[in-house]
This record gives C-alpha cells, structure tokens and sequence, in this order.
C-alpha cells in the first residue's frame, strides 16, 4: 500500500507502484492544473512540490511529475498547482499576472509552483536564486523577460511581508494555504515501506528510465530507495567523504559535507541538469544506467571513487573505474545494489574540476564530458585522475593519460604531451551528437580547460591554437 498526502488530503492506493504520479494526479485524482506536455522532464509543465518529513519540519523541492514513480511519494507530501491555490491569487500568482507572465497558459502553473517552492526551500530570498528555481520550467511565448520580472517583483515583496522565511510566516503573510501547518504530523503517522531485496526491480529516481521504456514502467512491479536509511546518509571522517547512493544531486548540491569535500561543486552542479531534475536524480541511478555520457559518473570517475555493492547481508567494495566492463554492462551481480560510494576529499594542493559541452549549456545531455582532479606540489603533479565521457562505449578513466602527467612539472609541455596521449587513448564514434571528429576536437579543448582552471597562463592564445 502506498501511502501519501495529496495537497489537503491522505492517499491510500494499491496502484502498480510505477505508475507516473502525473498520471495518477490528473487521471485518478481529475486534477487537471498539472499539464501533460513532454513526458520526459524537459518542460516543467508538470512540476509538483515533494515534501519530506525532517528533523527540521518539512522540506519542500520541486520535481517533474511526469517522469515520478508513485512508490516515491510514499510518505511524502504532494503539492500540485490546486495545493498553492487560495480564494484570491496569491503574491507568486500575482506577480505573474502584473508583470505578464503568462500567455497560453499551459506552462503557468508549472512556474508558480517552481516560484512557490523557492520560497518554501528557505532562507532569504535572491533574485539569482528564484531565477535557477525556474531553470527546468519552459515557456514557449513569453520570451522569459516578463517571468523574471514576476520572480523579481515575488523576492521585493517577500522581504518586507515577513522577517524569516518559515511554513508559518508564508502562511501568515498569504503565500501558501493555512493547511501546510498540518502537513507535518500527518506525515510523521505513515510507516515506511519495507524494503525487499529481492523485488523485480529497484528505481531511483526513474528520471531516464520513464523516458526509455515508459510504458514498461507503468505497469512494472518496483521498490523505491528513497526511505532506506543507510542509502540516503552523507558524511565525512578524516578526509573520506561518504554518502548513500540514493542521495539525488539536489541533495549533494545542499550539503555543506559534500561542498566541503569538493570544493568546485557549486559551478559543477549548475552545468548537471535542471532544479527538478536533480532533485529527482539518484547518484545510484546514474551509475547503474552505465551512460557513456553520464556527467555524476565521469565527476565520481575523477574523484576515483569506490562502490559499496550489497546482496543481502554480504557487501564488497568496487572501484569504480572496473565498474564498467561494456556497453550498459557492470560488475553488478543479479539482485545487487549500489549502496554507498565513498572517495577521498580533494585537499589543498588537489585540484579538481568539470567541464561539459551540449547543444546547451544547462540541462542537456552532453556531447562530450570531462573531469579531473590534479595534484600538484612544488611544481610537479604527484598524482592524477582524469575521465571522459561521450568518446567510447563505457565512461572512460584515463589511464594512460594519467600516467604519462604524473611526475612531471606543471606547464605547457605537459599539457601538449596529455593532449597526445588523450588522442590515442579515446576512440569516439559519429552519433547524433556529433561526428568523431567534433568529438576528438571538444575533448582536447576540455582537457586544455583542466589545466587553464589550474593555470590561468599555463600558456597563451597562440600556444593553445597550435597545439
């Protein structure tokens, strides 16, 4: 039985647990505010908010509805567009309103619900900020100019409605309905589900598997990660950070634990994906879909991660560079599970970093991905970790290139040797993404910006468009 609250009111239902939520609201539940567009995540139109119970009270993220499995909304709180709606508009409607935010309409209540959930997720309220919220959430008139102008008109008049952004100073300035003060201990009397380990299938996110066989999924008989305690955890002891393969990247990208351990984190989660999408995302689930593309994989590639796998009570640590062994294939065994990865924190002298090319710059499959992380002291690299994606048929760690930089000074004879050895080592095919040699040329380009994040003046225009 899965169990959940529904804006206002508690769900009980015996639907295949893979349903797609959108479904579920707008089919068995007739609300119809929550738009049915791409059906993969891309627009936005769908957008609810996900709350989950915490020490702290509620937490509220937005999250693509299309592409949600129903198991997990277990124990959660659902806010749909009808959830946020009062007898008048409220400020966020408003401001969409005043400023003209809106034309056909379709992709509205996606972006007011977005708009909502910035000021549900806390904190005092940016004009920066609210606009990422909205970065999954298309609208195909506007231009945009008059919904940034809402979200900035929405920040002006939070700041003096209330002193703290609470659920109850929302609700007292008439943001959100009086019933979110509720939702708390209704959530906290619904008992997880319990997991079993050897179900059919274990979905995480589902955020590619809904895209590439949605309609296996509806029917299929799955078990979610999100409520089993020891995939959901973050950490750090010494310099090994630690952390739960059920962890989304929206989960990572708010915790000070993981920012501590990568410091570059905050310019590499702004090039993964969309606000709703990452928090949807399992870290788990993009490793296990074994993309060659995956950007999670090519940055834990470069941190030299390990795996934590379990099968029942019997677990085993993999690194993570022999996790691949083909394409889509892994070491994992029938019935096994990613449970935790863990990695050595990046230190003074380690320099990491992540770069990305995609038809966009921001939530969009990368045509070529790389990752490093350099050690460098007195001048000389000590030690090195490099990973491509998108120019063979696995996640690629570079090992050759890793071995012919390692001990050698840090300037542009290295660099130009690196280049020659990444070369050799890729073998990149022409696909829709762009032909082997666009591929080849984009992968020296990102590698040269590894070392130019290092060194500004490693060396000079002229240098680089010799090389």
């Amino acid at each position: 039985m899965i169990e959940f609250v529904l804006n206002q009111t508690k769900i009980q239902t015996e639907l295949p647990a893979g349903t797609a939520m959108l479904d579920f609201i707008r089919k068995h539940q007739q609300l119809t505010g929550s738009k049915l567009v791409c059906k993969e995540g891309e627009c936005g139109a769908c957008s609810v908010l996900v709350g989950s119970h915490s020490d702290d009270g509620m937490i509220y993220q937005s999250m693509t509805s299309c592409i949600m499995p129903l198991i997990n909304a277990h124990g959660k709180h659902i806010v749909t567009i009808e959830g946020l709606n009062m007898e008048q508009l409220t400020p966020v409607q408003q401001a969409m309103t005043d400023q003209y935010g809106t034309q056909c309409g379709y992709c509205t209540p996606g972006f007011v619900v977005s708009l909502s959930g910035y000021l549900l997720s806390g904190g005092k309220p940016q004009i920066e900020g609210i606009i990422a919220a909205i970065d999954g959430n298309i609208c195909r008139c506007t231009g945009y100019k008059s919904i940034e102008r809402a979200a900035a008109d929405i920040c002006k008049r939070v700041l003096p409605d209330m002193s703290e952004m609470s659920i109850d100073s929302l609700v007292s300035a008439g943001y959100i309905p009086r019933y979110f003060q509720e939702i708390d201990a209704l959530i906290k009397d619904i008992n997880p589900i319990t997991h079993h380990p050897k179900a059919p299938r274990t979905v995480g996110g589902g955020t590619d598997l809904y895209v590439q066989r949605p309609k296996q999924m509806y029917e299929a008989v799955i078990q979610g990660v999100y409520s089993i305690p020891a995939m959901n955890q973050i950490s750090i002891e010494g310099d090994e950070c630690t952390f739960g393969a059920a962890c989304t990247m929206g989960d990572l990208y708010r915790s000070t634990v993981f920012q501590e351990a990568v410091p570059d984190a905050d310019y590499m989660f702004k090039l993964l994906s969309s606000t709703q999408i990452r928090n949807m995302a399992t870290i788990g689930g993009n490793l296990v879909n074994a993309s060659p593309i995956g950007d999670f994989t090519i940055i834990l590639l470069a941190l030299d991660a390990d795996l934590i796998l379990r099968l029942g009570d019997h677990t085993r640590q993999v690194a993570l560079k022999d996790f691949y062994k083909e394409y889509k294939v892994t070491d994992l065994q029938e019935n096994e599970l990613v449970e935790q990865i863990k990695f050595k924190a990046t230190r003074d002298r380690s320099h990491f970093h992540f770069e990305k090319v995609s038809q966009r710059k921001y939530f969009d499959i990368a045509s070529v991905n790389l990752a490093s992380q350099i050690e460098i002291e007195d001048g000389i690299i000590k030690e090195a970790h490099l990973a491509i994606g998108g120019v063979g048929p696995i996640p690629m760690y570079l090992h050759q290139v890793r071995a012919s930089i390692i001990g050698k000074e840090m300037n542009g004879s290295t660099m130009e040797l690196a280049i020659q050895k990444l070369q050799e080592e890729i073998s990149p095919i022409s696909d829709a993404r762009g032909s082997s040699d666009y591929k080849r040329l984009l992968a020296r380009q990102l590698l040269i910006a590894q070392f130019l994040a290092i060194d500004p003046v490693i060396c000079d225009h002229h240098q680089i468009m010799a090389l």
